[in-house]
């Protein structure tokens, strides 16, 4: 977040600061027996009993810290750890708390969200915006080890309590308890309205979502990007470019499907009304353009040598992988190169043509699908993502590996089996996708919700559908006019032109928000509802320009190729984006 936007929430709290400030000082709060006499007394929280004996803090003065996209800034703050155990079952649950000192607090709470299989273990992502944050041990040491490293005791045998810890739970009760901290701490009255926000991206979009839908009455605003939920068919969506590409046999070199993305990329970008580098309207793409088209065109990519990838929910390398190294890479764009490039972007489908998932968009990377250049044979070969195939072999094969080995004796079924066994076996755990959000929304929650247009990730439809079906379950009787007002004035989705996963695109120089906590405070405590979201270009001819995105189901479409744009409402490009499951039995929300 830029300085500006800091300074407007400073701006924003300024008042209840005022209001609330004190002559303490943070010696004379960041004290072990101020923290255990603010602990609610045992009873008071269902299921919870805290351990005062095990309370540490120690003020730190100067120190480093930095919230979801903000700059790094220096502050003082009183690091806490609280523990506590569920009641009757001798578990361990270890809370770290950083509390800004009195003069800086703002009467908020924070959470942060984490992102691949792991929670947050950070704590001080609140104190840019004045707020309390936390962050959770889980129970299963959550600050040391990454949820799937613990999610099975055994082969066949499932940790059902990191299970239910890492999937809603552990960030639900460490907000409770913080919560009912941070009034007594800075010696307020125990009625004192603490505003609460979350923000996170990815799994921590999903985390987020989970909050909102099974602890709703307890967040003010949740900001939640590219929610990794829907989580049986997302994680083993990972593995269908692999079997696009087992099925149809053909391994296309990495230049091959990156020239086919770019070659799309050119053609769609003039499709929204301005040539700048960005598909902003990829359903005007998938409406409008053949791939078939870039066949027989040429590309290059000089030799390179690369490592394992980082893990996130983007393509990794299995754990142990070594450096590899692709010669250089010349040829045209073959007709099987482009078949499974519309493979893939078509999405999966049963043998029986039913449709099971949606996929990413049109002009999405297709990095799922990058092969591995094998020396010994002098061709490309499968490289299946242990994003996908860990999911598959821990979560639903229930064994300890990182990976599937092979593809051998798969189908497209294959993989419908493998997302309708972990829709069940996870429904009311990992899946994430309770549409019904009557709780947060009758607490006067607010959520803005945001997708990379591009994600090469999580398909950015998977949001849209997410959204469209809140808006159905929740206003089952309303015609579509009254639906759509009554779930602007507190829930907002945007999808943001061009954008990757969870950050901008380098084959895309598009806008991105930066503002958002400023955009949610200003919304939850001063009433200003957002209608558009801010969001900066940071990269070529445009870098510096301010887009106001448009709020789904509008759509941008630019004027003459100018600086401006309009949001339109094109209900074929909202079709576009409308899918259904009946591959699955179950509703698919």
């Amino acid at each position: 977040m830029r300085q500006s936007s800091l300074a407007v929430v400073a701006a924003i709290g300024a008042t209840a600061n005022a209001a609330n400030s004190t002559s303490s000082t943070l010696a004379s709060v960041c004290t072990v027996s101020n923290v255990q006499a603010a602990l609610p007394a045992n009873g008071t929280l269902l299921g919870i009993d805290l351990i005062p004996s095990a309370v540490t803090a120690a003020a730190l003065y100067n120190v480093t810290s930095g919230g979801m996209g903000t700059s790094s800034t220096t502050t003082t703050y009183c690091n806490v750890t609280v523990t506590y155990t569920h009641t009757g079952k001798g578990d361990t649950v270890v809370l770290k708390l950083a509390f800004p000192q009195p003069s800086d607090f703002e009467n908020r709470f924070y959470v942060a969200g984490g992102g691949g299989f792991s929670l947050s273990s950070d704590a001080t992502g609140g104190l840019s915006y004045g707020a309390v944050g936390a962050a959770t041990s889980a129970g299963y040491d959550a600050f040391n080890y990454s949820y799937d490293e613990v999610v099975l005791y055994g082969n066949g045998s499932i940790n059902w309590d990191a299970t239910y810890m890492f999937g809603y739970q552990a960030l639900g009760e460490m907000t409770k308890v913080s919560k009912a901290i941070t009034p007594a701490f800075y010696g307020l009255s125990s009625d004192t309205k603490i505003y609460t926000y979350y923000e996170g991206c990815s799994d921590g979009g999903r985390e987020g979502m989970s909050q909102v839908q099974r602890f709703g009455e307890e967040y003010d605003g949740a900001i939640t990007g590219a929610p990794a939920f829907r989580y049986a068919q997302q994680q083993v969506h990972h593995v269908f470019s692999s079997m696009v590409e087992h099925t149809l046999d053909y391994y296309p070199p990495p230049c091959e499907l990156d020239k086919i993305v770019n070659a799309t990329i050119a053609a769609c970008d003039p499709l929204d009304g301005r040539t700048d580098g960005v598909v902003s309207r990829t359903d005007l793409c998938m409406l409008n353009f053949n791939l078939s088209s870039i066949i027989g065109e040429s590309y290059y990519c000089a030799a390179e040598t690369s490592s394992s990838l980082g893990f996130g929910f983007s393509k990794r390398q299995a754990q142990g992988s070594t450096t590899s190294t692709t010669p250089a890479q010349n040829g045209t764009v073959s007709a099987e190169g482009v078949a499974v490039a519309q493979a893939i972007y078509d999405g999966l489908h049963n043998s029986d043509g039913e449709r099971a998932y949606l996929s990413w968009q049109i002009a999405s990377e297709l990095g799922d699908a990058a092969t591995t250049y094998d020396n010994t044979t002098d061709s490309y070969v499968l490289s299946i993502p242990s994003t996908g195939g860990e999911y598959v072999t821990k979560f639903v094969q229930l064994v300890e590996l990182d990976n599937l080995s092979d593809l051998n004796n798969m189908t497209y079924d294959t993989l419908v089996e493998w997302m309708n066994i972990a829709f069940v076996r996870y429904y009311d755990s990992l899946q994430t996708t309770v549409p019904d959000l009557t709780t947060f929304q009758q607490s006067g929650g607010k959520l803005l919700h945001y997708h990379g247009e591009s994600d090469p990730s999580i398909p950015s439809a998977s949001s849209v559908h997410y959204w469209q079906s809140v808006r159905s379950v929740m206003y089952p009787n309303s015609t579509a006019e009254e639906s759509l007002e009554a779930l602007q004035d507190w829930y907002q989705f945007y999808l943001v032109p061009g954008a990757a996963h969870c950050g901008t695109n380098s084959l895309q120089p598009g806008p991105y928000p930066e503002d958002n906590m400023a955009i949610m405070i200003d919304w939850v405590e001063n009433g200003v509802k957002p209608s558009r979201l801010n969001a900066t270009v940071s990269s070529g001819t445009y870098a510096g320009e301010t887009q106001m995105l448009c709020q789904w189901p509008t759509r941008p479409l630019w004027s003459g190729n100018s600086s401006t744009f309009d949001c339109v409402t094109d209900q074929a490009s909202i079709d576009s984006w409308t899918y259904t499951f009946p591959a699955f039995k179950v509703p698919v929300y």
